[in-house]
């Protein structure tokens, strides 16, 4: 009801700019659309996730410390290692779990009003499963039963989605007999089912193989021409292939937050490689943190990262993402020993 009140408000409001618009003589057409398009925009949803020094703590355990983001629409990439904090922030996001200190808005809705941010929100979790002899179809149309949708538009927005995550001819298969990348996409089809604002996906392509990896990060640029889109991973080459704007996290913590092109901006002039034979790589694992390695017969080409130019006939070369990530673990002091 409340909803509903705010939005014949807005109406009104729509109403009454465009009527002072009308009586306004402009020398251009296109100068009354920017300035009524300007005065609307007041009114529009802000469409970003504002997260401000927030803490969660697990008993005495503290899982997140003072994290602080901004998302805007758009694909985000959250990077860590297994146990950083980033399932734990996924699933604050998802009102699956209260914080204690700081605060969350999602599209300006404070995260206490949990129903309201559940209406905007589709969450896949890590650990997605549903019913396994129910039909991929069966799956998608109780869980609109579930969300009380009305049927004309259960049975139009299942059919979309059969159709955009491709498992239109599975649509008859029962989930137990789904590929893990099936199972994914029909976890993302569930996700957007009442069209969310928000989309969270936390480690979507765990135990993947290439081409269904490769298949589901197309799937998840699509959809986030349309939305917020956070994927949450450990894995560099999904951030790489699909975000622009991402954050490191790492023990709760927020170490870095930006574009991957600044990202690999900050690693420029630390990453080298070096020749050697194979049976030295011990001891320059001890002293550089070493990102890759090719072993070819006797010698070994080795990819370190280094503050200062190494004194081994060490070659300056450009970073990667992963160097990047890697010199940004090394540049906050977490023990990335042994390198990768």
């Amino acid at each position: 009801m409340a909803v509903k009140l705010q939005l014949n408000l807005y109406a009104k409001k729509f109403q009454k700019v465009d009527k002072k618009l009308k009586n306004m003589i402009y020398h251009s057409s296109i100068v009354r659309k920017a300035m009524l398009i300007f005065l609307k925009g007041s009114c529009i949803m802000v469409n970003k996730i504002e997260i401000s020094h927030v803490d969660k703590f697990y008993g005495r355990k503290k899982a997140l410390k003072d994290v602080t983001l901004t998302i805007n629409q758009g694909m985000f990439g959250l990077l860590g290692r297994n146990g950083a904090g980033k399932t734990t922030l996924m699933k604050c996001l998802a009102t699956l779990h209260t914080i204690q200190n700081g605060s969350i808005k999602i599209c300006g809705i404070p995260i206490k009003n949990a129903k309201e941010i559940r209406s905007i929100t589709g969450y896949l979790p890590q650990d997605f499963s549903m019913y396994p002899t129910m039909t991929v179809q069966e799956s998608l149309d109780y869980l609109g039963l579930l969300s009380e949708m009305e049927n004309s538009l259960r049975k139009k927005r299942v059919e979309m989605l059969l159709k955009r995550v491709n498992l239109t001819e599975h649509r008859n298969k029962k989930i137990k007999a789904l590929s893990g990348g099936m199972k994914r996409r029909l976890g993302i089809a569930q996700a957007l089912l009442h069209d969310p604002k928000v989309l969270i996906v936390d480690e979507p392509t765990a135990g993947l193989d290439p081409e269904e990896r490769i298949r589901f990060r197309n799937l998840l640029c699509e959809v986030a021409e349309e939305r917020i889109v956070i994927l949450s991973t450990h894995i560099v080459g999904d951030i790489e292939a699909t975000c622009e704007d991402i954050a490191i996290m790492n023990n709760g913590k927020i170490l870095w937050q930006g574009t991957v092109s600044n990202l690999l901006e900050n690693a420029y002039g630390k990453v080298f490689t070096i020749n050697v034979d194979k049976k030295y790589l011990a001891e320059i694992k001890k002293q550089f943190i070493v990102t890759g390695m090719l072993v070819q017969n006797e010698y070994a080409t080795v990819r370190i990262i280094s503050e200062n130019q190494p004194e081994i006939g060490a070659n300056l070369t450009e970073p990667n993402l992963e160097d990047a990530y890697m010199y940004c673990l090394y540049s906050n002091g977490c023990d990335i020993s042994g390198g990768v």
